[in-house]
């Protein structure tokens, strides 16, 4: 092979690795809504004193997010959903702006959705059934 053809390989080589790198920043956030939280079409708003949890559905998933009633401090927040019959998805930590989202197959089942900021809490019993 001489050192024209290397150099062609080489070139291909690096447009395609420059392409899947600009796909990558681009993709992520496309199946999300804009906020970045869930897709789907929200269905639920529970609030409590510090935030709100966000609750959508989409396709026989729900996703939620608990977003802080002011956000910017970092503070312990967490967001849990259960489908009826299995265990609980939860993110937990110490954030800023947002908890979540976290997304279970729910098919027609119940859920279970919790989320806290600081030391407000919510927890909404078996919903969407």
């Amino acid at each position: 092979m001489d050192s024209g053809a290397i150099r062609r390989r080489l070139a291909l080589g690096m447009a395609v690795l420059a392409a899947s790198g600009a796909l990558a920043l681009v993709a992520p956030g496309s199946a999300q809504a804009a906020d970045g939280s869930c897709a789907g079409r929200k269905v639920k708003s529970l609030p409590f004193a510090t935030g709100t949890v966000q609750v959508f559905r989409s396709n026989g998933y729900v996703c939620a997010v608990t977003v802080p009633e002011n956000p910017g401090a970092r503070r312990t927040m967490s967001v849990s959903v259960q489908a009826r019959g299995n265990r609980p998805v939860v993110d937990k930590g110490r954030y800023t702006f947002r908890a979540g989202p976290v997304t279970v197959h729910a098919g027609h089942r119940c859920v279970w959705v919790k989320g806290s900021v600081g030391g407000g809490s919510v927890s909404s019993g078996w919903i969407l059934c």
